[in-house]
């Protein structure tokens, strides 16, 4: 397929069938359409099921019954139906069950509007629904980083058997550009068989359960320490982050997204203009990228810029681990996009603040 300009929301969804997904379930909601739109035909001409579910909860119940059975199950939507799928990816989390979910964000809180918006980071690095899990979170900046992490995203969630979410916001979805499809990815080891999957007895002996349901306390407790050992090697083997200028850099931006790409162009001017500014681009939201932010000792000030009220603002400062550094926030809200003077003058308001 090669290099091929297309809109990112039928790139991603181009890039499920690459990555080799099985099965769609979802439904529709302003600004992902083109997703299920595309795979509509997508995956019927490549001989896999698409299925548009009656609702946002059938959907993702629907994903929890095919990844049960071994198949790579993807679903996507946007703020408000990933809201309505919380109850089913924790149950999903807890059953330890690959799958791959692309939220499309828009604003929020409600129905909100259909402009974009990171008014989600909370939702889906905290999770909605109820118990000790996590999903690993990914927030690309572009089209082609959000095909690359939606390729590999499926040996991902097979490899730790959970939830991978991809999550951007509706100008990613909207926007078009150059993509190379055929851009290698790093080979990930995998079990050969799924011998845990709801098949059958004819490859394996003994009866697979998927469940999700402990009644005794003991069990669950075990079963809660198993899933964060799990958690514990993803943050150790799947954090990933940009980091720009950092070792001169006296004030630093954290920005994810598209945003991240705005305020890329802020520290450009900035820096031609004599000031040492740098920037950390977390790429993982959950795992938080903290060890970017362990020895940053000429830096005066970080300003969090975020399409929202600073909802990243908490896992900065506890990234920062006591280091006294102020950090301040500057976001628009609501389907309003920064501007790249708004960021520059938000940088300088925080250089001032500093030097009073």
């Amino acid at each position: 397929m090669a290099r091929k300009l297309m809109k990112g929301n039928e790139a991603i969804a181009q890039a499920a069938i690459l990555g080799g997904a099985d099965v769609f379930f979802g439904y529709p909601i302003t600004p992902q359409n083109e997703i299920p739109e595309y795979l509509s035909k997508a995956m019927l001409a490549n001989n896999r099921i698409f299925v548009q579910g009656e609702s946002e909860v059938a959907s993702i119940n629907m994903v929890y019954g095919a990844a049960g059975a071994g198949a790579r199950a993807i679903t996507s939507s946007s703020s408000p139906g990933i809201a309505l799928m919380q109850e089913g990816i924790s149950y999903i989390a807890g059953a330890q069950l690959p799958c791959v979910i692309v939220s499309v964000m828009r604003g929020g809180p409600g129905l909100g509007g259909i402009q974009p918006s990171q008014s989600d980071y909370n939702q889906a690095t905290r999770g909605g629904g109820n118990g000790d899990y996590h999903t690993l979170v990914y927030a690309p900046a572009t089209i082609q980083e959000s095909v690359d992490i939606l390729k590999e995203s499926f040996a991902i969630a097979d490899y730790y058997r959970n939830p991978v979410m991809v999550l951007v916001d509706g100008l990613i979805g909207q926007m078009m550009e150059v993509v190379d499809f055929d851009k290698p990815l790093a080979n990930r080891i995998l079990p050969d068989k799924k011998t845990w999957a709801t098949i059958g007895t004819k490859n394996h002996e003994g009866r697979n359960v998927v469940n999700s349901l402990y009644l005794n306390p003991y069990e669950l407790e075990e079963h809660n320490h198993k899933l964060q050992k799990k958690y514990d090697l993803m943050i150790q083997n799947e954090t990933k982050y940009e980091a720009l200028n950092l070792e001169q850099a006296q004030y630093i931006v954290v920005a994810y997204g598209t945003t991240a790409r705005i305020a890329k162009n802020a520290l450009r001017h900035l820096n031609e203009q004599g000031h040492h500014v740098g920037m950390i681009r977390p790429i993982t939201l959950w795992p938080f990228p903290q060890k970017a932010f362990a020895n940053l000792k000429n830096c005066k000030g970080i300003l969090c810029v975020e399409m929202n009220l600073g909802q990243m603002v908490e896992d900065i400062k506890v990234a920062l681990n006591h280091q006294d550094i102020p950090v301040h926030f500057f976001g628009r809200t609501g389907g309003v996009i920064p501007e790249v003077e708004e960021i520059i003058t938000a940088i300088k308001n925080m250089m001032q603040n500093r030097k009073e």
